[in-house]
C-alpha cells in the first residue's frame, strides 16, 4: 500500500534538494493564497465551521471560513497539484498521475496509482472516488481498498469529459459533460449509459446540481448557463453572460432563489431564478474566478482566483448584492523589492509588478495587509467604473526606502516607479498611499513626457524629514517628505551619467552618490551642495549601492560583478569581493555589519565575511534572486525570486547552533538548495508516506466511520518518554532548589520565640531518629499469648528509616524505593537524612556508599536529573573533606562523577541551541 513506483522514486530523487547551506536553512514562504485549481469546502461538525482548502502549487493550505485563519499546510507533492476534492473523511489531491487521500490535512491515508496521464477531475462518491485523467479515462476507485472498481474509457473525438457531478437522490448515477457539448448520465454500478442529452453545442465547463430535485445547471464555453431537468430532458431556463466562459456555478441555500455564475475575467453574476433575470453583479477578482461556492444555509459566497486571492462575500446589501466580508491575498505578480520594516524583524514590505505595496508578517498571516496600488489619481481610481480598466494605475515600484523616526506623523516610505519621473510617498501607519508626487521643477511642465529621464534610486534620511532622489540624467534632488517641497539640488548636475546609488550617514551630514560611469562623490548635506568635497573614481560603473548607517559602510556592486565595501568616514575601499558571474541584483548587510550578502543573476546567493575578507557561504537556487533583506534581529534572511509570487524566509543557523565557519573558494560550484516551502514544519510527501507505512489498518474501519478531524484518543504521557532523554522529576522547584540555600532560609525563618520542648515519652519506648518524634514499633512482640508488653530491641543502631532503606539496597539493588522516599519528603528532611548518613551523625559507611549508588542510578537512568544534582550537592557540602577517611566512599564517588559528567554533557551540547530558540521566540512575542 505504501511502496512508491519507480517513476515516483525517480521523480522525488530528481526534485529532492538540500534544505540548507552552511549558514542559512530554508524556513518558509510567505504570500501564497491560491492558484488556478478550484478550492474545496467541507463542514466540520466539531468546529461548527467550514474549512477551506486552497491549492498553492505543490501543496495545499487549509483555512477556517470564520476568520480565514491558516490551520495547516499539506505536504509537498512530487509535482504540481492538478485537481482537488474533499468529503467527510479525506482531502483528495491529484499530482503526477497519482491521487493522495490526506487525513486531517496532514497525513497520507491512501495512495491511488494507475492513471496513465495526470488527473484533472475528482469527485468523491460515498465509498468511492471518481477520477478522470487527461487520457479521457474515467476510473472509480474503492477508497478503502485502493482498487479500481470500474474503468470507462471514452473516445476523445466523440466524448471528451470536461465536467462531472452527482445529482442528489440519483442512486449510483453521475452526470458527465463533454467538450462536444453533450451530457451523459452513467450508472457506475452497472457500467451502463443511462441517457444522453444533446441540448447545447458549446463545450461544457461545469455542472452543478441545483437545490431542486432532478435539476442541474450546466455552464458552457460561450457564456451560456442552462438549467436542465434531467428527468424530463427539459431546459427550464437559459442565461447568457457577456464576459466569456462560465467557470463555476453555485446556488444560494439560505432562502433567496439566486444562482451565481462566475466568469474567466473576474466577474460574478447573480441570477434570480424566479424572475428569470439578472439580480446583481460584481467584479470579484482581477483574473478568472476559479471557485464560487455558496456556503450551506448562510448568505455567504466564497471565491478564489489565480490572482493569488481568496475572498468571502456576504449578501447584505439593500439591493440584494454582495459586499466583501473577508479577504486573504498576496501579490498577483512577482515581487521586485522587499525590505524589513521596523526593528523587531516581524514585518516585511514588498512591492510587486502588480503596482502594489504590501506588508507581510513573519508571525501570522492574519497580520498581513495591503497599502494599496500606486495610482496617479487615487480618488479617480476609487470612483472608476468597475467594468473598466484603471487607466490611472502607475507602473510597478522597483525600489523603495523606509524610516521609523516620523512614522506616525507623516509619510515614511518613498518609492520610485519603473520608467517614470515621479517619486511617490506612502504611510505605513495609515496603510495607504500618500498625497505627494515628488517631481523636480524642471520636469513639471506639460512636455515632461518628452524627456526620457526617470528616477533610478532613492533614500530617506535617518531623521525621517528628507528624501534624496537620483535620476537617470545625473541629477540628485532633495525634497521634504512632509510637505513635498523641493529643498536642494546637488551639483548642476551631480553626475554626467545615470545615478545608481545614494547613501546618507546616520547624522545627515554627508551624502554619497554613485553613477554608472564609476564616479563616487561626497557632498555636504546642507552647505555647499553645488560642488562635492571629495570625488573617487572606480574602475567600473556602479550598478547599485546599499548603506549600513550604524557602521558607516557602503556596499557597492559594479558592472563587472565585483563587490566593494567603502568606509564613509575615511572614504577608503576597505574590501573587494570577486566571485559572481552575472549581474548583481541586490546586496544587504547583516545587522552587526559583519556579513555582506549578495544575490546575482547567476542564481547564487553569497555571504562575505567583512573582517576576514573571505566568502564563508554560498548556495544556488532554482530561480535568480531579485531582492533580499536581512532581519534587524539577524534571525532571518528574506528573498524574492524571478517569476515567484512569494517572499521566502531563510533561518540563520548561527543563532541556534555552534557552526565553525571557514573560507570558501568564491569560484567554486555553489550547492543547490531548494526554495522554502509554505510552512516550516510541514511534512514532505515522502515523510507522510513513511507515516502511512507505520500506520497499520487496525483502525481503518473506525476511521472510515468517523471524521478524521474528530478522532479522540485517550493518551497518558509516560513519566519518561525515552531512556535516552534526560528527564526532570516534575516536582515543585522549591523542593530541590531550596536545598542549595537551606541555611539562609532557616536563618530568615528563625522564630522570635524559642521552640517549645516536646512532651517527654516514657524512657522504655524507643523512638525513630528524625525531626518528627515517632515511636519505633517495628520490633513489638505481637504474640497474642504473651502477657509481656515491653518492647525488645534487637540492635543498638541509630540509623534513620531512610538509612535502613539504603542498607537494604546492598542486597536487593532496588534503588527506586529510595528515590521515591526522597521525592516525598521536604527540603529540610532531605538535608537531615543526608547529614545522618555519616557515622558521626548515627549513620554507617555502608549507607553512604549506597546513597552514592542511588545517585549513580538516577544519573544512568536519565530520570529526575535536577533532583540527583541537588542531592549530590547537599552530600558534598555536608561531608566534604570528611570523606577522605573512607576509601570505599571515595571510590564510589569517582564512579558517580564520571556518570554525572556524561549526563551533563548531553545537556551542554544542546544548551546553546535551546537558548537561541527561546531568544528568538521572545523576540517574536515582543
Amino acid at each position: 500500500m505504501t511502496n512508491l513506483s519507480e517513476g515516483e522514486v525517480a521523480n522525488q530523487s530528481r526534485v529532492k534538494t538540500s534544505d540548507s547551506s552552511v549558514i542559512f536553512r530554508r524556513n518558509r514562504a510567505l504570500g501564497y493564497v491560491s492558484n488556478h485549481i478550484p478550492a474545496v469546502v467541507r463542514y466540520i461538525q466539531r468546529r461548527k465551521d467550514n474549512l477551506i482548502t486552497t491549492c498553492i502549487g505543490r501543496s495545499f493550505q487549509v483555512y477556517t471560513a470564520s476568520h480565514f485563519r491558516l490551520l495547516h499546510v499539506g505536504g509537498q507533492h512530487p509535482d504540481d497539484i492538478t485537481a482537488m476534492a474533499t468529503d467527510r473523511w479525506h482531502i483528495y489531491t491529484a499530482s503526477n498521475k497519482c491521487i493522495y487521500a490526506w487525513r486531517a490535512g496532514k497525513h497520507v491515508r491512501h495512495i491511488y496509482r494507475g492513471h496513465s496521464k495526470n488527473v484533472h477531475l475528482l469527485l468523491p462518491f460515498n465509498r468511492h472516488l471518481i477520477a478522470v485523467d487527461e487520457a479521457n479515462v474515467l476510473k472509480v476507485w474503492d477508497i478503502r481498498d485502493e482498487e479500481v472498481y470500474l474503468e470507462i474509457p471514452f473516445k476523445p473525438e466523440e466524448f471528451l469529459v470536461t465536467a462531472v457531478a452527482h445529482p442528489p437522490t440519483y442512486l449510483n448515477k453521475i452526470v458527465l459533460g463533454s467538450k462536444q457539448g453533450q451530457i451523459q448520465i452513467w450508472n457506475i454500478k452497472d457500467n451502463r449509459l443511462v441517457y444522453t442529452f444533446n441540448g447545447h453545442a458549446s463545450r461544457v465547463t461545469c455542472i452543478e446540481p441545483a437545490p431542486a430535485i432532478d435539476v442541474v445547471a450546466v455552464g458552457h464555453q460561450d457564456g451560456t448557463t442552462t438549467v436542465l431537468n434531467l428527468k424530463y430532458d427539459e431546459i427550464l431556463m437559459e442565461f447568457k453572460q457577456d464576459w466569456g466562459a462560465v467557470s463555476k456555478i453555485t446556488f444560494r441555500t439560505d432562502g433567496p432563489p439566486i444562482m451565481a455564475t462566475a466568469s474567466t475575467n473576474g466577474y460574478v453574476a447573480f441570477w434570480n431564478l424566479e424572475e428569470k433575470k439578472i439580480a446583481s453583479q460584481l467584479q470579484a477578482h482581477e483574473d478568472s474566478v476559479t471557485t464560487a461556492i455558496c456556503l450551506p444555509n448562510e448568505p455567504l459566497i466564497l471565491t478564489t482566483s489565480p490572482d493569488n486571492s481568496m475572498k468571502l462575500w456576504i449578501f447584505d446589501m439593500t439591493d440584494g448584492g454582495a459586499r466583501m466580508l473577508r479577504i486573504r491575498e498576496g501579490h498577483t505578480a512577482p515581487p521586485l523589492c522587499i525590505r524589513y520594516h521596523g526593528m523587531n524583524g516581524q514585518t516585511i514590505l514588498s512591492s510587486g509588478e502588480d503596482s502594489s505595496l504590501r506588508s507581510f508578517s513573519t508571525i501570522s498571516e492574519t497580520l498581513n495587509k495591503s497599502l494599496g496600488k500606486a495610482s496617479y489619481n487615487r480618488k479617480t481610481s476609487k470612483k472608476k467604473n468597475r467594468f473598466e480598466e484603471d487607466s490611472h494605475r502607475m507602473p510597478p515600484i522597483v525600489e523603495f526606502t523606509t524610516e521609523l523616526t516620523r512614522e506616525k506623523e507623516w509619510d515614511n516610505i518613498a518609492a520610485i516607479h519603473s520608467g517614470t519621473i515621479q517619486t511617490t510617498t506612502w504611510s505605513f501607519h495609515k496603510n495607504r498611499m500618500g498625497e505627494h508626487r515628488l517631481i523636480p521643477a524642471q520636469f513639471t511642465n506639460k512636455n515632461r513626457q518628452d524627456f526620457r529621464t526617470e528616477t533610478t534610486c532613492v533614500t530617506l534620511t535617518h531623521c525621517g524629514n528628507f528624501v534624496i532622489i537620483g535620476y537617470s540624467n545625473g541629477e540628485v534632488e532633495r525634497f521634504n517628505i512632509q510637505s513635498g517641497i523641493h529643498r536642494a539640488s546637488y551639483g548642476k548636475p551631480a553626475h554626467s551619467a545615470a545615478i545608481r546609488g545614494i547613501a546618507c550617514d546616520n547624522l545627515s551630514q554627508v551624502v554619497v552618490t554613485g553613477c554608472s560611469a564609476g564616479h563616487l562623490k561626497f557632498w555636504h548635506f546642507k552647505d555647499k551642495v553645488e560642488k562635492p568635497f571629495a570625488v573617487k573614481k572606480l574602475t567600473e560603473g556602479i550598478v547599485l549601492m546599499r548603506c549600513h548607517r550604524e557602521s558607516a559602510m557602503i556596499g557597492i556592486a559594479l558592472e563587472n560583478f565585483v563587490l566593494l565595501v567603502l568606509d564613509m568616514d575615511t572614504k577608503v575601499i576597505i574590501r573587494k569581493f570577486e566571485g559572481h558571474s552575472a549581474k548583481i541584483n541586490d546586496v544587504a548587510f547583516s545587522p552587526d555589519s559583519r556579513w555582506l550578502i549578495s544575490a546575482s543573476m547567476d542564481a547564487t546567493i553569497k555571504v562575505w565575511d567583512i573582517p576576514s575578507s573571505y566568502m564563508i557561504d554560498h548556495f544556488r537556487v532554482e530561480k535568480p534572486c531579485v531582492s533580499l533583506t536581512m532581519s534587524p534581529t539577524g534571525d532571518f534572511l528574506a528573498t524574492a525570486h524571478v517569476n515567484n509570487l512569494g517572499v521566502y524566509l531563510w533561518a540563520n543557523k548561527m543563532l541556534f547552533n555552534q557552526i565553525s565557519l571557514r573560507s570558501i573558494n568564491p569560484n567554486s560550484v555553489a550547492p543547490f538548495v531548494g526554495l522554502p516551502t509554505n510552512m516550516a514544519d510541514q511534512l514532505s510527501l515522502e515523510e507522510a508516506v513513511e507515516e502511512l507505512s507505520m500506520d497499520v489498518d487496525d483502525d481503518e474501519e473506525k476511521d472510515d466511520e468517523t471524521l478524521g478531524d474528530e478522532v479522540n484518543l485517550n493518551y497518558e504521557t509516560p513519566e519518561q518518554l525515552s531512556k535516552d532523554l534526560i528527564t526532570m522529576s516534575g516536582v515543585a522547584v522549591s523542593r530541590w532548589q531550596n536545598l542549595l540555600d537551606l541555611e539562609i532560609i532557616k536563618k530568615r525563618n528563625k522564630p522570635k520565640a524559642p521552640p517549645k520542648a516536646p512532651k517527654q515519652a516514657p524512657f522504655f519506648l524507643p523512638t525513630v531518629a528524625g525531626l518528627e518524634m515517632k515511636f519505633d514499633v517495628s520490633n513489638a512482640k505481637t504474640d497474642e499469648d504473651s502477657e509481656s508488653r515491653v518492647f525488645k530491641t534487637t540492635n543498638l543502631s541509630n540509623l534513620t528509616a531512610f538509612g535502613k532503606l539504603l542498607e537494604e539496597t546492598a542486597s536487593t539493588e532496588d534503588y527506586e524505593k529510595c528515590v521515591i522516599f526522597l521525592k516525598q519528603i521536604g527540603p529540610s528532611m532531605v538535608d537531615f537524612e543526608v547529614k545522618s548518613l555519616h557515622p558521626i551523625g548515627g549513620g554507617t559507611v555502608k549507607a553512604m556508599i549506597q546513597f552514592l549508588k542511588t545517585l549513580k542510578y538516577m544519573f544512568e537512568s536519565n530520570n529526575n536529573f535536577e533532583l540527583a544534582q541537588s542531592y549530590l550537592s547537599v552530600f558534598l557540602r555536608s561531608h566534604s573533606t570528611g570523606l577522605i577517611e573512607f576509601p570505599g566512599v571515595i571510590s564510589t564517588l569517582e564512579d558517580v562523577s564520571v556518570v554525572q559528567e556524561s549526563s551533563w554533557q548531553k545537556i551542554e551540547q544542546n544548551l546553546m541551541y535551546g537558548m537561541g530558540v527561546v531568544a528568538a521566540l521572545r523576540n517574536f512575542v515582543q
